[in-house]
């Protein structure tokens, strides 16, 4: 008895020790749904191989060589791709067959005497590679031995950016594709059109500022001029989505939100009760023009619109004409259809009510606004829904009607699509109920909002929407730690939108060395930017005769200047905007020492130690002549500080400067 006693107490001794030998599950953005470890870790080399099955190459080929351009970026390493059989130390990616579980989205990820990613779809295979990638990230290169299952709850988890109202380049519109690929997000809807508000531009539907983003060979003007797309960079764009996993969807917004289109044409304006952004229902002019409209990016073998989705708006109209809306949306949605399109729009039926059928099959619908769509109803009907709350999910930077950053705890900790909106929740498992979405829109036009501070608002929310919309619910895991791991994680292979920097002081030009610049010549640094908070500081001395706004700092986004119009004041531009500290002279042939603090609501000038002036909080306080009110608008006067070059080679600097230092806090926001 003793001895099977003791026999026992052995095997159980030895099967603790196996179970605390495996490696724990590796921690990743989204979390993993299964994980079974092993013992021991897999070192993986600098210079390797991507293997991939010979059979699968046409499907997988793309995808090793995104990898291969990933692990460059991100490691420093270099990997070349072949087919072939698995090696040692490889990554070996293959389609295997059809798995229930794993679905269209999910993957295998085995780590043993190599890194094996196989899934049934190319996609599957590809959110596999985003897996593989944070591991290496966090792990410094190695791999914990075993096995990962992994595969989405929801099947749409995306981001839609307001383009309309404030241009973002073509790069930025790229860059947020891998960011949100890393992410295993795999929706971007591009909204291309809208305008501003008229109380900010004198009540004046004529001034008010309006564009359309898309180049338009039928109607040429259309185009906005301050900033816009071409048909071929555009369609590029989707299918750089397509091999990132990540669906472009383009939306045209109609029939509200259109003063683009009636500036363009007056007369498809409707009643000016309405709002000059109306279309006008009942004109056969309207109809004219859209449709060939739509049909210029659908039509013919080249397509500009190659994706399977095409969003047309549909939001917001008065709902006086509800009739008549009902017949244009059912129209238009059948139109999108036709071209072998899945149609999108924004819930409004429930604002608009009639007896107009309006097409359900095979339409989704996202559920933004408790007044304007009841999601049982829609789904009833059959309507798909994607959870687009704009209590929960909407950032409108300076605004103060929705958020400048999402609830990012709260989400973690509560929020689920079935969560519809502030009264209503739906069964947990739904039929027809997709997913999530959030929004950026930039409801004020010309507030100063610049890119980076879009992606400030919008990175934490990617990040904690893919967690909830791929793993669900992770309780176990802290909001705490899931913060930390957040803020550990690169934006994605490459980028670095939020410019951080190595912690502690950088010093960018030798200590107490003196820098002569002539006004035609550059110095670079180790830095392209820092980004918030930061503070920079230098010692400078300009010539007598420097330059009339000079550039002193050069970046990928935003440039520095001393002596602007030749007034001897600081100021900096980003983003087409020009931001001048004003109650400042900087003196010639004479050191000062100057310090500038940035944060993400504005920047701070420092002169010899002392606070000189701070932007921030300046506002335009308009009559709002349509609702007898004033409203506000706050300006955003913020700047991630440019470095890559001090100088410039056309009209730099004149002069000598200093102990270039640059310091970066911790991210206040998140």
């Amino acid at each position: 008895m003793l001895l099977r006693r003791l026999i026992a107490t052995c095997v159980l001794l030895a099967t603790l020790l196996a179970v605390w030998a495996q490696e724990p599950c590796p921690r990743v953005i989204p979390a993993l749904q299964q994980w079974e470890g092993k013992k021991g870790k897999l070192e993986m080399p600098a210079e390797g191989v991507i293997v991939v099955n010979p059979q699968d190459e046409a499907a997988l080929l793309s995808t090793a060589r995104i990898l291969a351009g990933d692990l460059r970026d991100l490691m420093g390493w270099t990997y070349a791709v072949k087919t072939g059989k698995p090696e040692r130390n490889c990554v070996y990616l293959a389609l295997s067959g059809p798995d229930g579980e794993l679905g269209e989205e999910g993957y295998v990820l085995s780590i043993g005497r190599h890194a094996d990613i196989q899934a049934p779809t190319a996609k599957g295979v590809f959110w596999g590679t985003r897996s593989l990638l944070q591991v290496l990230h966090g792990q410094q290169g190695c791999l914990p031995k075993g096995t990962a299952r992994d595969w989405p709850l929801y099947p749409s988890r995306g981001f839609m950016l307001d383009v309309g109202r404030k241009f973002f380049s073509m790069d930025y519109l790229r860059t947020y594709v891998k960011i949100l690929s890393f992410y295993k997000m795999n929706e971007f809807q591009i909204h291309l059109n809208d305008n501003g508000f008229p109380q900010y531009y004198g009540n004046d539907w004529n001034r008010t500022y309006a564009a359309f983003r898309l180049e338009s060979d039928r109607f040429p003007g259309l185009t906005a001029k301050d900033g816009s797309y071409t048909k071929e960079e555009f369609t590029a764009l989707q299918r750089m989505g397509m091999e990132y996993g990540v669906n472009v969807i383009p939306e045209i917004d109609v029939p509200a939100h259109s003063l683009a289109f009636t500036h363009y044409k007056p007369e498809l304006a409707a009643k000016e009760e309405y709002g000059r952004d109306h279309l006008d229902l009942y004109k056969e002019e309207t109809y004219e023009f859209l449709d060939s409209l739509f049909d210029e990016y659908l039509s013919g073998d080249n397509p500009v619109f190659v994706g399977p989705d095409v969003h047309i708006g549909t939001d917001e109209y008065n709902k006086k004409e509800a009739e008549q809306y009902r017949y244009f949306t059912d129209r238009y949605l059948k139109r999108i259809a036709s071209y072998g399109k899945n149609p999108r729009m924004w819930g409004g039926l429930k604002w608009l009510p009639g007896r107009t059928p309006v097409q359900a099959e095979g339409v989704t619908v996202n559920a933004w606004s408790y007044d304007w769509v009841d999601p049982e109803a829609s789904l009833r009907d059959g309507y798909q829904l994607i959870n687009t709350c704009d209590t929960y999910l909407y950032i409108v930077p300076g605004a103060n009607y929705y958020r400048e950053f999402l609830d990012h705890q709260w989400i973690y900790e509560t929020w689920m699509p079935w969560l519809i909106n502030s009264k209503q929740q739906l069964p947990e498992d739904t039929p027809g109920l997709l997913g999530g979405m959030f929004a950026v829109w930039n409801d004020l036009c010309g507030n100063g909002i610049s890119e980076q501070d879009a992606h400030l608002r919008s990175f934490p929310a990617v990040q904690v929407l893919a967690e909830k919309l791929w793993r669900g619910q992770h309780t176990e895991v802290s909001y705490a730690s899931f913060e930390a791991l957040c803020r550990a994680l690169p934006e994605a292979p490459g980028v670095n939108l939020l410019a951080r920097v190595p912690e502690g002081e950088n010093r960018l030009t030798p200590e107490g060395e003196t820098c002569v610049l002539n006004g035609t010549d550059t110095l670079g640094t180790a830095l392209d930017e820092v980004g918030y908070p930061y503070a920079v500081s230098f010692k400078i001395c300009p010539d007598k005769d420097t330059n009339i706004s000079g550039v002193l700092f050069n970046g990928p986004h935003s440039t520095v200047y001393v002596n602007w119009e030749n007034t001897g004041r600081i100021a900096f531009s980003r983003d087409g905007y020009v931001f001048v500290f004003n109650s400042y002279r900087l003196p010639e042939e004479e050191w000062t020492d100057i310090r500038i603090e940035g944060d993400w609501k504005g920047t701070s000038l420092f002169v010899n130690g002392r606070l000189q002036e701070r932007l921030e909080g300046r506002t335009a306080k308009v009559w709002y002549e349509r609702y007898k009110r004033m409203d506000q608008m706050s300006y955003q006067e913020t700047l991630i500080f440019p470095l890559r070059r001090i100088g410039a080679a056309l009209n730099g600097f004149k002069g000598k400067i200093k102990d270039v230092v640059c310091v970066q806090g911790e991210e206040e926001h998140r």
